[in-house]
């Protein structure tokens, strides 16, 4: 992909965004407008998948209100997803929940698990997976060469004043 895009992408992308996966209760904050007036509402149930990355990253959310389900798709980076908030881990071996459709009651239900503790900001990763490598390789700088020479010479030095 274009750099200049790649570049122009990385400015847009949200900061914190909390670790989760497919299986975990999430609580997404969305803007809703109605008219001129403007508030929150929030969306609860499981994510049942995570598709793209980057910008076009986006995750599916599932709930059961009222015996019906209802499954919504929101763009992670979207300036309408106010914040996701992960409620509960479930243990999942699958990354696409989609035979949770077919379920109800308490077949349905995901047992919960715990993880180990994720960095607070998970886009330190993206980031640095997005960066291009030549910028990581020229601030690095490489070892003096000196410094393993003055080691045989001190070791020299003994044995002449020992000669003499």
């Amino acid at each position: 992909m274009n750099p200049l895009i790649l570049e122009v992408n990385r400015q847009d992308l949200k900061k914190q965004i909390p670790v989760f996966r497919a299986g975990d209760s999430v609580r997404v904050a969305v803007r809703i407008v109605e008219g001129d007036k403007e508030r929150i509402q929030n969306f609860e149930g499981v994510c049942i998948a995570r598709h793209g990355a980057g910008m076009d990253e986006t995750f599916t959310v599932r709930r059961v209100s009222y015996g019906v389900g209802m499954e919504r798709i929101f763009m992670l980076h979207s300036p309408r997803v106010e914040s996701v908030t992960v409620l509960r881990q479930g243990h999942s071996r699958r990354s696409k929940l989609y035979y949770l459709r077919d379920l109800t009651g308490k077949k349905a239900r995901l047992p919960e698990t715990r993880r180990k503790r994720q960095p607070k900001d998970a886009m330190e990763d993206v980031a640095a997976a997005i960066a291009p490598a030549a910028t990581t390789t020229s601030q690095a700088e490489p070892e003096p060469a000196a410094a393993p020479e003055a080691a045989p010479e001190a070791e020299a030095s003994p044995e002449t004043d020992g000669e003499s």
